[in-house]
């Protein structure tokens, strides 16, 4: 009898094991055709947002595709314009900027790496094309700012820019900041910053520093003016103003009663 009652009870935990696994098999197969089913009633707008660019984040990052490696000539297009910027959000801004910083960043490597190989760069415009890109964005990013900081609270948003001379008594623009503590406390501050100027050798260097300006202006404006009268010399019939776009700093009256402005001529 014992041994009739413990075979009953063997059978039944068998009977239990069996539907478990039934059970577990069961809902796996209603997961997946759950699974399935939403997959194709998922609406075709939801796929826009899956990424599919394979993802490597090793050192190859800095170097350009094998296939361009041995090339001397590698066709690129334009630089971004700022009309084409425009036209895009905010979030597509921000995604181009990193593409381009990428991109910017593994041709400096490669452009080393050539050089370092003693060969040639191909296409080396194309770092200027990527900087030319970048500084459009950057010009687009700040209109919206402007525009936004203007709509909401009637200024630019920029940092106010002031005129100083720094301690040689050259001017130039600084960028004006917020800081923790006040101007008159902050000792690191006035070690960067020294504003103030004066002196007998401080005098010397402006006076000397504004004749070198104007000596380098004279040479160029002398340079244009002999530019015009040779040219005169040799194209009698020379397109005056074409002449004043390409050099505005010589003067044409002076330049037609130059020596250069002579041309030789066969007289009867």
């Amino acid at each position: 009898m014992a041994a009739f009652t413990k075979v009953i009870q063997i059978s039944k935990g068998v009977n239990n094991v069996t539907k478990l696994f039934t059970n577990l098999v069961l809902s796996q197969n209603v997961n997946s055709v759950t699974t399935s089913m939403f997959i194709q009633r998922a609406p075709t707008f939801q796929y826009s947002f899956i990424h599919t660019t394979p993802k490597c984040n090793d050192l190859m990052e800095f170097f350009d595709i094998p296939k361009n490696w041995e090339k001397d000539k590698v066709r690129v297009g334009r630089s971004w314009k700022k009309d084409e910027l425009r036209l895009k959000s905010n979030e597509d801004l921000h995604k181009l900027w990193f593409v381009l910083l990428k991109e910017r960043n593994m041709l400096l490597t490669m452009e080393e790496i050539y050089k370092r190989q003693w060969e040639y760069f191909p296409n080396p415009e194309r770092i200027d094309k990527v900087e030319d890109s970048m500084a459009n964005l950057e010009s687009v990013v700040r209109e919206r700012n402007k525009a936004y900081y203007m709509l909401e609270t009637g200024t630019t948003g920029e940092r106010p820019v002031v005129t100083k001379y720094n301690p040689l008594g050259l001017r130039y623009f600084y960028r004006m900041s917020q800081y923790s503590r006040p101007k008159n406390k902050n000792s690191a501050w006035h070690k960067k910053y020294k504003f103030n100027f004066g002196g007998y050798a401080v005098q010397k260097f402006l006076r000397l520093y504004r004749e070198k300006l104007w000596n380098e202006k004279r040479k160029l404006i002398n340079r244009q003016r002999n530019k015009v009268a040779v040219l005169m010399r040799i194209f009698p019939n020379l397109d005056m103003q074409a002449v004043k776009e390409q050099y505005p700093l010589a003067d044409i009256e002076k330049a037609k009663k130059h020596r250069h402005a002579d041309g030789h001529f066969i007289r009867d």
